[in-house]
């Protein structure tokens, strides 16, 4: 049974002829004692135990200190690099679109020599076909000139070579 301090308070030891009851009061003593000691080695358990969660409460601030630091530096760290990371996209965005021009302009200047050199192809085809189409009605008018009889357009043209043929002969007339 514990004693509470109302109890000590109200305790009202009974009177003798020679004072209080000597046993009652060390019985009531001893009791008081035995309680005050359990009280005082649960308050050394307690301040032990306060002592101890101080401590860890101290540890767990310094843990926490730790962590908010660790954590703003993470934040800070993410946010760097979440901008380290956006540079690098636009240069690359950036490189890829200079690489996209000079492609382009490449191909650009490509498609003009492929068209320069057809118009010089087209030209060239032209000037082949007409030399060609001059040559063919040459060479038609040649022998057309083969098939014609010499005779026929100038009439007197056989009797002159007749003549010459005579002149140029010993043997004939002179």
């Amino acid at each position: 049974m514990r004693i509470t301090p109302l109890d000590i308070h109200n305790h009202a030891f009974p009177r003798r002829l020679q004072g209080y009851d000597r046993e009652e009061v060390d019985a009531f003593l001893r009791m008081v004692a035995g309680d005050y000691e359990l009280v005082l080695g649960e308050l050394q358990q307690l301040r032990e135990k306060v002592s101890h969660l101080e401590q860890r409460n101290q540890e767990l601030l310094a843990n926490e200190k730790l962590l908010q630091e660790t954590l703003t530096t993470a934040q800070h760290l993410s946010e760097d690099l979440k901008q380290t990371a956006l540079k690098e996209a636009e240069m690359t965005i950036s490189q890829a679109e200079i690489q996209g021009e000079k492609i382009l302009d490449a191909a650009h200047r490509r498609a003009a020599r492929v068209a320069e050199d057809l118009r010089e192809m087209k030209l060239l085809r032209s000037r082949v076909a007409a030399g060609l189409r001059a040559t063919l009605e040459h060479h038609l008018e040649l022998v057309e000139h083969l098939s014609d009889d010499p005779t026929a357009e100038d009439p007197q043209l056989e009797s002159r070579i007749d003549a010459l043929a005579r002149r140029g002969d010993p043997s004939g007339p002179a």
